[in-house]
């Protein structure tokens, strides 16, 4: 043992030593901005990958490569072509006009809400693959409110938006009782779930209480138009409440006694327990509130677009759904930017096809993958990237198998 006395710190000292480290925690930006250049840099290599499928699925390339060696110009220059007219067309199709833009908000709405159920429920700790199931049931029950009952405008709509939420947290309620009280894992359930809700739809639609008049068609009549949302615009009133879908989600989350829970159940639920939460309730609850956004979501293509409900309505609207929260990082803000450029992607696929290079728009949806791919492995990016290797304290807190 040493007998040295250790030197009294003199006065200041402590502070002055501790003062950068205050800095750099209370520096702006410090600790989100690691994972945006993440997600940024993720982008931007998925774009790189997507211009080489550009150069090899173009017709005008492919003709120069048996003579590539004799004149490497021509194989340069008609990939530059290829690359800068599908990637314009992309950008003007989705955001080039007033038109574009509010098509580009009309197709991101659905996603963004059912994202955000997703992403609640990751911050709960809970991996919800049931936003298909309880997107169909929401519109099941909108689209039987919306064409059968006979409303005044305004109140007909909130009626049929309140069946519609209602009817997605109702499916998401029976994930979120099942994990509560039998410990059964929310991916089987919700999984056999999507499959349980699409058979109800088909159900439904093969009896004459929704089907059309003098019709056996699994086809349902259209919203009546006093349910439906008002034109702003380009775009319909359900953007709108979307967007404050996800100022709500956002309260809840960080602002709310129910966000605490859910935040600190998803981190450690056995600790929750401990501190004296209750951990059931808050799986329920999570589950709820879900299934009630992935209903919202129906309502945007049911009382947005005046739908139809037809086995094929939902399209992947669900599945996409865990995409854009993966994508978001399971925050509110990162959801509705995901939403937003899933949603310019699909509409901007549409002109890229229709572009000189005659793109396939197939691969904008490759292209969604490789974003999904690369931001699911920050290690992989930061690794080909050279970037510096950060612990950005993902948000992303579901539980795998055995949780």
């Amino acid at each position: 043992m040493s007998d040295e006395k250790t030197p009294a710190p003199k006065p200041g000292a402590g502070k002055a030593d501790e003062k950068p480290v205050e800095a750099r925690s209370a520096r702006p930006g410090a600790s989100w901005l690691p994972s945006v250049t993440t997600t940024l840099v993720a982008v931007a290599m998925a774009l790189v990958i997507g211009a080489l499928l550009i150069v090899f699925s173009s017709r005008d390339v492919l003709e120069t490569m048996p003579y590539i060696f004799s004149y490497p110009q021509d194989f340069f220059r008609e990939a530059g072509s290829a690359i800068w007219s599908s990637y314009a067309a992309l950008v003007h199709g989705s955001v080039g006009s007033p038109g574009a833009i509010g098509t580009t908000l009309v197709r991101s709405a659905p996603l963004i809400c059912a994202g955000l159920g997703v992403t609640l429920a990751f911050r709960a700790g809970l991996f919800n693959i049931g936003a298909q199931g309880q997107l169909l049931v929401g519109a099941l029950a909108a689209g039987y409110v919306g064409f059968s009952w006979d409303l005044p405008p305004g109140i007909h709509l909130l009626v049929a938006l309140v069946a519609g939420i209602a009817g997605g947290a109702f499916w998401g309620a029976i994930a979120g009782v099942l994990k509560a009280r039998t410990g059964a894992h929310e991916v089987i359930t919700t999984i056999m779930l999507n499959y349980l809700g699409g058979a109800l739809l088909l159900y439904a639609l093969s009896k004459n209480a929704f089907q059309r008049p003098n019709s056996d068609n699994t086809l349902s009549p259209p919203p009546n138009s006093s349910a439906t949302f008002p034109e702003i615009g380009n775009f319909h009133l359900g953007v709108i409440v979307a967007f404050l879908a996800a100022i709500l989600v956002w309260w809840i989350l960080d602002r709310s006694k129910l966000g605490f829970e859910l935040r600190a159940v998803g981190a450690n639920a056995d600790a929750s327990r401990t501190a004296g939460m209750n951990v059931a309730n808050v799986y329920t609850a999570a589950m709820v509130i879900a299934g009630g956004l992935a209903g919202l979501a129906a309502t945007m293509g049911v009382l947005g677009h005046q739908d139809s409900l037809s086995p094929t309505m939902a399209g992947t609207i669900g599945f996409d759904a865990i995409t854009v929260a993966l994508l978001g990082r399971a925050t509110p803000l990162g959801t509705v930017l995901a939403g937003l450029l899933f949603g310019a992607l699909s509409v901007g696929g549409v002109a890229m096809q229709a572009s000189a290079a005659s793109t396939p728009k197939e691969l904008t949806e490759v292209l969604q993958a490789l974003i999904v791919l690369f931001v699911a492995a920050p290690a992989l990016v930061q690794g080909i990237a050279r970037m510096k290797k950060v612990d950005d304290g993902s948000a992303v807190m579901a539980k795998g198998w055995g949780s």
